[in-house]
């Protein structure tokens, strides 16, 4: 399981709104049929983080983020946002267990209020838990 995060061209806030929320659900929910499979993410006005599971053989985390951002640049122009909307690259962080997993979440999940935007992590709409479905058993990452 992959952390990832990337970040917005000059750190631009556009990516907390409804269309780009949108744009990424979408997006996890056709994720499986290309190897990936999206677990829990925080959009945060300036970036984004994820936990990213890939299948190896079908994709690679690289390719996976440039998917990302494509989906998010869509919504983003929908909404009469221009380009550029990203920084090149990203951050990535191989998880080891579970621990390390449920650590993280803690962390990334209060970015929102230490931001100030809102006082409790549950309170922020542009975060989410998807579903996962590998070969029909739905199992969340």
């Amino acid at each position: 399981i992959y952390f990832v995060t990337a970040n917005t061209q000059h750190r631009a806030k556009i990516l907390a709104m409804p269309a780009v929320h949108k744009g990424l659900q979408s997006f996890a929910e056709s994720g499986p049929n290309h190897g990936a499979w999206l677990g829990r993410y925080v959009l945060m006005p300036d970036h984004v983080h994820a936990f990213v599971a890939l299948d190896a053989r079908k994709i690679s985390l690289s390719a996976w983020i440039k998917s990302l951002k494509n989906a998010l640049s869509k919504a983003l122009r929908e909404s009469a946002i221009e380009s550029p909307h990203w920084q090149k690259g990203f951050f990535d962080h191989v998880l080891r267990s579970a621990e390390s997993y449920s650590q993280k979440w803690h962390y990334v999940r209060e970015n929102p209020v230490r931001a100030g935007l809102v006082s409790r992590w549950e309170d922020w709409p542009y975060f989410g838990e998807p579903l996962l479905s590998n070969t029909g058993n739905c199992r969340k990452l």
